[in-house]
């Protein structure tokens, strides 16, 4: 019995796609956060997602931010340890939060 399939669909049946990475696999990646960080997550490692949503968590419960302009952060004293300032813009915030994670 003949094989009823041709050149063409042979190729594609054999042809492999590889797996794709998923595009947030690096922020899925446990991290370390500071003594400082830790003092408002937790010091147990976690995904860098978790880290800012339990800061956001942190904002919000102790309503930091600035009534009048929403996309500032005025930082309570856990913060200012992590901020190394008083007050911050959410934009700034990632990147102040990057040197306490290891």
């Amino acid at each position: 019995m003949r094989n009823h399939m041709t050149e063409k669909t042979a190729a594609k049946a054999a042809k492999v796609i590889p797996a794709k990475k998923p595009a947030s696999a690096g922020l899925m990646k446990p991290v370390q956060p500071s003594k400082e960080l830790g003092a408002i997550v937790g010091h147990d490692p976690m995904p860098r997602t978790e880290v800012i949503s339990k800061v956001w968590d942190h904002i919000r419960k102790h309503d930091l931010q600035n009534p009048a302009n929403k996309r500032e952060i005025i930082a309570d004293e856990k913060l200012k340890a992590v901020f190394g300032q008083d007050k911050a813009t959410m934009f700034e915030m990632n990147k102040l939060l990057s040197p306490h994670l290891k």
